[in-house]
């Protein structure tokens, strides 16, 4: 599969995920495509998340289910990430 073919892929697979607080977007990178979590809300700065997949990834059959699956587990550490202070920070 070509690079742009699996970038479409990618976003086609994105587009069936709508979310009130994080908008999804995949780029190349390279040889990987990135995923990029942006947190929707205005005035809060947050930091971006991103992954890369690898073009195996994308080209097997079970792409979908498996997508998912990482973007969720993405969502959930993307969330953690947010907290401006937890137990387990140095600081406190």
């Amino acid at each position: 599969m070509e690079r742009h073919e699996l970038v479409e892929k990618v976003r086609r697979e994105l587009e069936r995920y709508e979310h009130p607080l994080f908008a999804f977007s995949a780029e190349p990178a390279g040889e990987r495509i990135e995923v990029e979590i942006r947190f929707k809300p205005p005035g809060v700065d947050v930091h971006r998340y991103r992954f890369q997949l690898l073009p195996r990834e994308i080209e097997t059959s079970q792409f979908p289910w498996n997508f998912q699956r990482q973007l969720y587990d993405c969502l959930h550490d993307y969330v953690v990430e947010m907290f401006n202070r937890n137990p387990q920070m140095k600081e406190y």
